[in-house]
């Protein structure tokens, strides 16, 4: 059963910081891409950051780079999103996508950046 579990997400005032993680299960999770996308209420979902399967290459939309860094340890099957000075426009619902032979998706965990 291929399962994608996000965790990390909460309320943070501007100018802090989290780390997501999504903890993958089910598939050969090092023959994925994997990516974060993000939504916000009344808006589409967005890709915020990808990164290759084996780490080598990264994207990141233009309204997080510098501050978002994604990474993935094959080892734990995990991939992460360190994301520093957030923004009120950063609060959204973040999912982690796989991308490879099938897509697969997490269930999102909420951002909120409010002081």
């Amino acid at each position: 059963q291929v399962q994608l579990v996000e965790s990390g997400g909460g309320l943070v005032q501007p100018g802090g910081s989290l780390r997501l993680s999504c903890a993958a299960s089910g598939f050969t999770f090092s023959t994925y891409a994997m990516r974060w996308y993000r939504q916000a209420p009344g808006k589409e979902r967005e890709l915020v950051a990808a990164i290759s399967s084996i780490g080598r290459s990264t994207n990141y939309a233009d309204s997080v780079k510098g501050r978002f860094t994604i990474s993935r340890d094959n080892a734990k099957n995990t991939v992460y999103l360190q994301m520093n000075s957030l923004k009120p426009e950063d609060t959204a619902v973040y999912y982690c996508n796989a991308w490879g032979p099938n897509a697969y998706w997490g269930q999102g965990t909420q951002v909120t950046v409010s002081s």
